[in-house]
Formats: structure tokens, C-alpha cells, sequence
């Protein structure tokens, strides 16, 4: 097999006899070789029969260094040489299956109850928050009036936090696993096939939903179930090794008897954390990141993306960045922290996070289309076990996240106190320039925030091994390739504080259960073992066939 690349001015499809003619090149063939081109972003692939070679597309991505071109990653593979195009799983009808508990409906768990059906084995999913489409209405309520439902909204519910979140798919490491496995699933229930190809995959907040309500569908057609309003309050493993998992409802609790249990409740399910505590279940502090969003106008980052050359009909610009700052670190010794871009979302929206109320938090989503006027993305800074203050290290395994909780109150509390008969979750706000100057502005930008924003001193609000940090970056950023990035027409508001969870379960490496508790599989961000909806779903994944390889005796490939 040889890997190749190709590229073409954008706007042009690349024509598969371009392809054709560089493989053979490439592998040694005659220039008019028969060679089949497999695009897996086209639904329909023809074939011609004896080909002496078969090239896939595997990626593609734009290059803006100078004329602005599209660029196709290629492999191209010999006849005789192993080659099989990817197929989804089977799923099995389950009604009369052994159960598995699944707790959490987002990306970890939804991949998990369809490779249990794969398996042979029943999820019963248990979700605390409403349906995507109920969750709508929630979020609207959120926005518009500042009344937080505290099981439904743009954390909890199902889907998770992803669904309203842009839908990144950035993952491309096959360390946890066959990252095809996810993608095809999410083009089975009708993500665009271009996720199979992108470089920076993603699926939009507009569709999300669709594929999100499809997956539901299939689980309940092959037995399985789903139980919305049900928040797990209570898991108890029997003396034969099955479980009782209690389930608070509307009407209220309910007992599901499962064989094991899949727990992927997402990073912001404290009450989980503090069940399992309570069971003297092994929990420990783990490192998480804290900033806050920064919106500029989309057009500004188009300019300095495609260096001037943006047209219409390009796609909205995306940027990413790392930089490691020396700043205060454990008890105030010098520490290397990572700042870096997070969750970057072109022709975005900002939208209110909190998942309790008295708290502001920030998360960023687009739509397919990334048609908004705005470009937004986290930029935080890692915070490391000692880097809290010292009158939280007393809580152990929760002292990040009561440090977390505490940060997202003083934005609360701060807007509470300057905003008065305004929306309780507006965010505190500041020009960037302002922002590393240390001076309260005075005006501010236009903002996609609908909840509104209040100009505040983020740099006061914001801890300051992480405010200082950050001080530092954004001028870096700009004298680093983004000329013109730092700039008093960006905004930053906060807390960007959700990045992933400050706690992490702590679980077997081999069989992935939970030592005190076997057969619970503590499982995806919510655990501390993933990060995003692709690295989620994969772990999702390895737990349902870890619980099946033990329920049945089924070995894996890994």
C-alpha cells in the first residue's frame, strides 16, 4: 500500500483521473492502468472489474498557505493486497437478552447500547434529562428568560453536551480504537458523508438532533430501552454479581435490574461522583482546564486564516494554537502550563452552559451551515492537582471540582451584582486588550451571547495562575502566525470551565470495571477517560465489549 498526496484549486472537484494517473505513478503501473477511486463522502461508488489497483480517499483538508488549494490524503493499494472497505455492525434483537444498565445517553453512552446490540446484549438507558427535542424548549427558556432546568439542558439530556455543541469530530487517534466504527455509525443515522473524510469533522447543532433521535430509534426496533427523566440516584451490586439501579422520575423512584452497568454520565454529574464516593468507590482529582470563550468577528478570522485570499463560498476559517506559559503552580513554585484553543467553533454561537443555578458558564456550538458573523473558542489553561488554592485540598478527590464550582459562582455572583433585573446568566465580559492591560472596558462589542453580557474585570474574577497565563498568550498568538488576532474587537466573557471532568473514577486498566464494584464500568468524559464525542464514543465502545466479554466470555480483537 502507498500513501499519497494530491491536491486542486478549491473550488474544483478533484477529478479521480488526476488520482488514477499519480498511482500509477506512484506504484509503479502503466499510466492508463484500470484503477478504482473509492470517494467515501459520494454514497455511489463504481467499479470497474480486474483493476489493477483500488485508491481511497482517506482525508481531506484545505491549504491556505498560498493560493488556496484543497488537499486529498490517497491510499492506494495493489491487487492482491489486503483491502476491505468498512462495514457497520449488525445488531442483533435483544428484547430477551441479558441487560445492561446504561447510564448516560451522550456520545459514551449511545455508542455503548449500540455495540451491546452488536453483542447480543440489552441496553436499558437510563437518561436524567429529557428527549433532544423536549431539551429544546428548556434551552430556549434558558436563553431567552435566564430559568435553568437543572436536569434539561445544554448538558444534560440526550445526546449530552455534544448535541448542542457544534458536533466536533476532531479525533483522529486509533489508539482507543477503530475510529470508523463511530463515523459510520453517525452517517448510518444521517450525518453528511463528509465526516468520513474531513480533516476537522463535524456535524452541526441544526442536524445533530436528527442522528441523535435516529440512534434511539434503532435501540428501541432491536429490543433495547430508553428512559428519559430518570436520574440514577442509587447503584447496588447484589451478592450474585447483578445490579439494582434506582432511578429517580417524575413519578418517583424506579428499580432496573441489569447484569452490569455502563456509567457515562458526562463531566458534570457531581451527584454521581458523590454516590459512588459514599460506596468507597476510588475517586481522585484530575487535571482539567479553565478560561474563558473569546469571540472576534468571523470575517477578522477569515482574513488572517486565508491570508487575505477568503471569497465567499469558502468555509469559515478555524484556528488552533498551543502555547506552554511558566506561571504560579503548587503552593506558588514555578510551574510549565499548557494554554491552548479549545472546542473552536467558526460561524458560531455562545451559549449558556450551567448545569446548576448561581453559576455562569460558557460552552460555544455552530450550525452546519457556520453562517454566523462570529468566530468563538475556548482558550484555557490546564490546571494540575495543587494548583487550587490550599483551602480545597481538604475535599480530596472534589478539590478541583469545588475549586471549578467556586469560579463559576464569583461570575454569577459578579453579574448578579451589576446586572440587576437583567438575565441571571449573562456573562461578565471584557475587550481583550483590556483583558491583558488589567482595565475594565468601558464599551463592548457586539456579542452572539443571548443572555447578554456585563463588562467585568475577568482578569480580577478569574484565578490568577490562570488569568496571568492567559495575559501572556494572546499577544503571543498574534506575534505567532495570527497577525492581527489580538485585537480590542475580540471579546472574552466567562467561564470557559466545563473543558473535562475535574474528577476521574477510577477503574481496572485491563477489564475497565470499577475495583470496588465489579461489573460497573465507569466509562467516557465523565469518568475522566475521554475527551470530545469521537474519543467518548470509542470508549463507550470498550466498555460494552469489556461487560460482554465478561457476561459472555466473547473475545475482542483489539
Amino acid at each position: 500500500m502507498k500513501t499519497f498526496d494530491i491536491s486542486c484549486p478549491f473550488g474544483r472537484e478533484l477529478r479521480h483521473d488526476d488520482i488514477r494517473v499519480k498511482a500509477a505513478a506512484e506504484l509503479k503501473l502503466r499510466r492508463n492502468a484500470v484503477i478504482n477511486v473509492i470517494d467515501p463522502s459520494k454514497s455511489f461508488q463504481p467499479a470497474m472489474a480486474g483493476a489493477a489497483a483500488t485508491c481511497r480517499i482517506v482525508r481531506k483538508s484545505i491549504d491556505a498557505r498560498g493560493d488556496v488549494k484543497m488537499v486529498y490524503k490517497v491510499e492506494a493499494y495493489r491487487a492482491g493486497e489486503p483491502y476491505k472497505e468498512y462495514e457497520t455492525p449488525e445488531y442483533k434483537y435483544v428484547a430477551d437478552a441479558p441487560a445492561v444498565a446504561v447510564v448516560g445517553s451522550g456520545p459514551a453512552g449511545m455508542f455503548a447500547a449500540l455495540k451491546l446490540l452488536a453483542l447480543g446484549l440489552k441496553p436499558i438507558v437510563l437518561e436524567r434529562g429529557k428527549d433532544v427535542h423536549s431539551r429544546k424548549k428548556d434551552i430556549a427558556v434558558l436563553s431567552r428568560d435566564g430559568a435553568l432546568n437543572p436536569e434539561s439542558n445544554y448538558c444534560y439530556g440526550e445526546g449530552g453536551a455534544g448535541t448542542f455543541s457544534d458536533g466536533k469530530l476532531f479525533t483522529r487517534s486509533s489508539k482507543r480504537g477503530d475510529i470508523r466504527e463511530v463515523l459510520y455509525q453517525l452517517v448510518e443515522f444521517g450525518a453528511d458523508r463528509s465526516i468520513l473524510v474531513d480533516a476537522h469533522p463535524h456535524i452541526g447543532t441544526d442536524k445533530l438532533p436528527k442522528v441523535v433521535e435516529n440512534i434511539r430509534k434503532c435501540v428501541l426496533e432491536h429490543g433495547g430501552e430508553y428512559h428519559f427523566e430518570n436520574r440514577v440516584a442509587d447503584v447496588a451490586r447484589n451478592e450474585d454479581g447483578s445490579f439494582d439501579v434506582t432511578a429517580a422520575t417524575p413519578s418517583g423512584l424506579v428499580v432496573y435490574k441489569a447484569a452490569a452497568v455502563i456509567l457515562a454520565t458526562g463531566h458534570s454529574a457531581r451527584d454521581v461522583y458523590e454516590m459512588l464516593a459514599a460506596k468507597g468507590c476510588e475517586l481522585e482529582a484530575k487535571g482539567f482546564a479553565m478560561g474563558v470563550r473569546v469571540e472576534h468577528p468571523q470575517s477578522l478570522i477569515n482574513k488572517i486564516r486565508y491570508r487575505g485570499s477568503w471569497e465567499p463560498g469558502m468555509p469559515a476559517a478555524e484556528y488552533s494554537f498551543v502555547e506552554q506559559v511558566v506561571g504560579a503552580g503548587p503552593d506558588g513554585e514555578p510551574a510549565e502550563r499548557g494554554v491552548y484553543s479549545f472546542c473552536m467553533c467558526p460561524g458560531g454561537i455562545l451559549v449558556p452552559s450551567s448545569t446548576e443555578d448561581k453559576t455562569v458558564v460558557l460552552n460555544g456550538m455552530s450550525n452546519s451551515a457556520r453562517n454566523s458573523q462570529w468566530a468563538n473558542a475556548g482558550v484555557v489553561v490546564s490546571v494540575e492537582p495543587g494548583d487550587e488554592p490550599e483551602k480545597y485540598r481538604a475535599a480530596g478527590a472534589f478539590s478541583l471540582m469545588d475549586f471549578q464550582r467556586d469560579v463559576e459562582r464569583a461570575m454569577f455572583d459578579y453579574v448578579a451584582t451589576h446586572n440587576k433585573g437583567g438575565n441571571p446568566f449573562a456573562a461578565p465580559a471584557q475587550r481583550m486588550t483590556d483583558f491583558c492591560e488589567g482595565e475594565l472596558s468601558e464599551t463592548l462589542p457586539q456579542s452572539s451571547y443571548h443572555p447578554g453580557v456585563v463588562s467585568a474585570p475577568l482578569h480580577e474574577l478569574l484565578p490568577e495562575n490562570v488569568a496571568s497565563r492567559l495575559q501572556e498568550v494572546f499577544p503571543l498568538v498574534d506575534m505567532h502566525g495570527m497577525r492581527g488576532y489580538y485585537t480590542r474587537d475580540a471579546l472574552l466573557l466567562g467561564v470557559e470551565s466545563r473543558t473535562s471532568s475535574p474528577v476521574r473514577i477510577v477503574r481496572d486498566k485491563e477489564t475497565f470495571e470499577c475495583v470496588q464494584m465489579p461489573g460497573l464500568y465507569p466509562c467516557g468524559e465523565g469518568a475522566g477517560y475521554a475527551g470530545g464525542i469521537v474519543s467518548s464514543a470509542l470508549d463507550g465502545i470498550n466498555c460494552a465489549e469489556a461487560a460482554a466479554k465478561k457476561l459472555q466470555g466473547q473475545v475482542f480483537e483489539s
